[in-house]
């Protein structure tokens, strides 16, 4: 069985724990580690798990809220962790002391229960990476931090029964923010972060029967409203607005079986 959680997701920090088990053993797969240690092995507790229950770290960038606390994690536990070689260039390619291991579009990870294949996304980083895992026969894909959604993209999401997608911020509350002029049209451009729109431009092209479950995440603090995001993503779904999951940034989300 594939499941997933949310730890946390917006500006302050994001991380989300993929799981799978096959009867005989469970792996799991932390994507991102954008918090401080303690706020991680709280927020891990949770959800019923310690770091040392941790099999592997994937990191999709290089930003802190993503990066966070993954170095000394691994090296305190002995974790592997998954990155690109643009990624580990961008935080100042310290030394993992073996643990490190180069990610690279569609070469798929291979945890056992769980397969994740990374794919690159349009981002204002080194060389940014997002998810499609899969046990097998449930998939789940995984995008956040990004600014368009280009033909790979949407090609990586195809199939998907779960989805974790950026619905960052309104275009009408990011314009009126107090944000300098530089940084709305950093997270407005094309290498920024999606809008609500955007996303539910992402669903209709991704929409099938076997996609039921739709987490909205990485939503900004200043610059939107999870009523908003719902209302859009559930509209191009054609679902009522409260079937959409919201990530929030202090509590993330419940587990979410794939099915």
């Amino acid at each position: 069985m594939l499941r997933f959680r949310s730890l946390g997701s917006g500006s302050s920090g994001n991380a989300t724990v993929v799981e799978a088990g096959d009867g005989l053993q469970v792996r799991r797969l932390l994507v991102d580690c954008g918090f401080g240690i303690r706020q991680l092995a709280t927020r891990l507790g949770a959800a019923g798990l310690g770091i040392d229950q941790i099999d592997a770290i994937f990191i999709t960038h290089e930003h802190a809220d993503h990066v966070g606390c993954a170095h000394t994690v691994a090296m305190r536990h002995r974790i592997p962790v998954f990155m690109s070689r643009g990624t580990h260039v961008a935080i100042g390619a310290p030394d993992f002391d073996g643990l490190l291991q180069m990610a690279h579009d569609m070469v798929p990870i291979d945890l056992g229960t769980v397969c994740a294949v990374p794919f690159t996304v349009p981002h204002d980083a080194r060389e940014p990476l997002q998810l499609r895992c899969t046990d097998g026969a449930s998939h789940l894909g995984l995008l956040t931090d990004l600014g368009h959604a280009s033909p790979h993209v949407l090609q990586q999401l195809q199939g998907c029964h779960a989805l974790l997608l950026e619905a960052n911020h309104d275009p009408d509350m990011l314009a009126a923010s107090g944000y300098p002029a530089f940084l709305k049209r950093r997270i407005a451009g094309a290498h920024g972060h999606l809008a609500n729109h955007d996303a539910a431009g992402i669903l209709a092209a991704v929409r099938h029967t076997g996609l039921n479950r739709v987490v909205a995440a990485h939503l900004s603090a200043q610059n939107n409203q999870p009523r908003l995001a719902q209302q859009a993503l559930a509209h191009s779904m054609g679902w009522p607005a409260d079937a959409v999951d919201i990530a929030s940034a202090t509590a993330g989300t419940d587990w979410i079986n794939v099915v």
